[in-house]
């Protein structure tokens, strides 16, 4: 018997999941537990696989569509087997219902005919119109002359005989070989207007002057989303303060005899410690209240091709160097395979992100709600300082926070930073 197979939800935040690719067409036999498609959810590419053996009768989402969890996708049953009854069981529809259009503003003019400021539409005469609509011409490219820039019948006279131009105008443009058409056609061109074009031909040569419009990728779109909420949401102060790590890196050489680190896996330990001293940098902001927490989530931002994406390192602050390390090789591991569960990306405290790999010097990151604090870490530069009197050469860093000012004052952040700054400059005060 035939059966509507629905968007699964894929993780405990999903509400809609974005049909990436289908691996079956209709017609298709398909296995139970076979690969069916790709779903785009939340920052995850994630493999569906189908729910039962049978043929795909009928695919009721193209790729690309959003569908919202526990919607209808496709219908798999036997070859020959009738369906069309369960098109209109459980909202199984084959395309999604357009939205109505929305009824005129009331409080908006009528157009009145040949069009009126303010109505947004093209002033023309009705014999322009009626002209425009004889030659095929988009009065949208018109250049009007008449009144307030109205357009009359001899501006698209004009514009369909092409630009006016002068004797030597036309001269210069047969021996250069230029393509006057995008001249303008309300003024007379002129032989400098020509050259001007005939100079910018030859600068490109060849080259076509191009531009591609292509749909974001399920991730790009959450991430876009994502970075207008936060950004409309957090009032975001931000804070640099340059570090020494001339003793971080002589930590990180004695470490690598033991086992390998990055600075980033140094960095993770000391701000999982660090920010369990100031609660507020761990908080997050839910109903006019502030939840503080005796833990850090941290979330360590990777970046990949489609977009940047932030696996959680739970309860980072139980955990020795070593483990810290492995776990997050493991979540870097996984988000660049793209085998990461969902969950692995839900419950941060506090973001960690690290530009220093690309010579970046500073920036500002922008916080991941729900969070309220985000700290961006950026390249070692050998740097002239001044210690006890001399000029020295130091290898400095920089440390940007985001705070959400609505939970994080001035002082508090500031507090945070210069402590990072003591533990960061002698790291075995709190990591051997």
């Amino acid at each position: 018997m035939a059966e509507i197979m629905r968007m699964p939800k894929l993780g405990l935040t999903m509400v809609e999941g974005k049909i990436g690719k289908w691996f079956k067409a209709e017609g298709d036999r398909v296995n139970t537990e076979e690969e069916l498609l790709q779903v785009e959810t939340d920052k995850i590419t994630n493999t569906v696989n189908a729910t039962r053996s049978g043929v795909i009768l009928k695919i009721l989402r193209e790729e690309g569509d959003k569908v919202p969890v526990k919607m209808p996708i496709c219908i798999i049953g036997e070859a020959g087997e009738e369906f069309e009854a369960l098109l209109a069981e459980g909202g199984a529809v084959e395309k999604a219902p357009q939205e109505e259009a929305a009824p005129p503003s009331p409080d908006l003019p009528r157009e009145a005919p040949g069009g009126s400021p303010g109505t947004g539409e093209i002033l023309a005469s009705p014999i322009a119109r009626r002209l425009a609509r004889e030659k095929g011409i988009d009065l949208g490219l018109v250049t009007g002359t008449g009144p307030k820039g109205r357009i009359v019948e001899k501006d698209i006279l004009a514009f369909k005989n092409g630009p006016r131009m002068s004797p030597t105008a036309r001269v210069v443009a047969a021996q250069r070989g230029v393509d006057t058409s995008g001249l303008s056609r309300s003024t007379r061109v002129m032989k400098e207007d020509v050259l001007r074009l005939a100079g910018e031909q030859d600068r490109l040569g060849g080259f076509k002057p191009a531009e591609e419009a292509r749909p974001m990728s399920g991730m790009r779109e959450i991430i876009a989303r994502r970075m207008q909420e936060s950004w409309l949401t957090s009032p975001m102060v931000n804070y640099d303060l340059k570090v020494d790590t001339t003793q971080l890196k002589a930590f990180k050489n004695q470490v690598a005899a033991r086992q390998k680190v990055t600075y980033t896996d140094l960095l993770s330990a000391i701000v999982s410690k660090v920010v369990l001293e100031f609660p507020l940098l761990n908080c997050s902001i839910e109903d006019q209240q502030i939840v503080t927490r005796n833990f850090v989530n941290l979330g360590v931002a990777v970046a990949l091709d489609e977009g940047l994406i932030v696996p959680v390192v739970k309860y980072a602050n139980t955990m020795s160097l070593s483990e810290l390390s492995s776990e997050i090789q493991r979540l870097v591991e996984g988000a660049r395979n793209n085998t990461l569960e969902p969950e692995a990306l839900q419950g941060g405290t506090f973001t960690l992100t690290n530009l220093g790999m690309y010579e970046v010097e500073s920036f500002t990151p922008v916080i991941n709600q729900p969070e309220v604090a985000i700290l961006g870490v950026t390249a070692i530069k050998d740097t002239v300082v001044v210690k006890n009197g001399e000029m020295v050469i130091a290898p400095l860093m920089n440390l940007c926070l985001s705070a959400d000012h609505r939970a994080v004052d001035g002082a508090v952040a500031a507090q945070f930073m210069a402590r990072l700054k003591e533990v960061i400059e002698n790291p075995g005060q709190l990591l051997l």
